[in-house]
């Protein structure tokens, strides 16, 4: 795996992934309060809640479920000290479609975080990571 950062002014970088993707990453505030892109840690922590979401929607689509969609809201904390590694994440998925089961959902959020998600695993040395679920039928 490969990626290039490009610094392109003050606190703005660009981002570029091996497989040709780029983004903006910023620190710098606008006068509004907004930033040019997210921060480093920001994606980090989008990286790990993209993950697990799928992760999940392919284990549920695996075993047939009928899921529509996932959404995963992230909650952290990070150290008050450099290096600032996050201490605490809690993921909170919401997953929607036809009579799901809660089992199975619950199942296949388990075992992202406990054996597939290569985010989390890394995140969770040293955070402390948490999480719930809610299910929203669509039928």
């Amino acid at each position: 795996m490969k990626a290039r950062i490009k610094w392109v002014e003050e606190r703005t970088f660009v981002g570029e992934s091996g497989s040709g993707h780029k983004l903006v990453l910023g620190t710098s505030s606008a006068p509004e309060g907004k930033t040019p892109g997210p921060s480093p840690m920001e994606l980090v922590l989008m990286g790990t809640g993209g993950c697990s979401a799928y992760d999940v929607v392919h284990i549920l689509e695996k075993g047939r479920e009928a899921v529509e969609d996932c959404v995963v809201e992230l909650d952290a904390d990070r150290a008050d000290t450099e290096p600032k590694v996050f201490t605490r994440i809690h993921m909170h998925f919401i997953v929607k479609g036809r009579s799901l089961s809660s089992d199975k959902v619950k199942r296949a959020i388990e075992l992202s975080l406990g054996k597939y998600c290569s985010a989390s695993a890394m995140m969770a040395k040293t955070a402390t990571i948490t999480h719930d679920f809610e299910i929203v039928d669509t039928q």
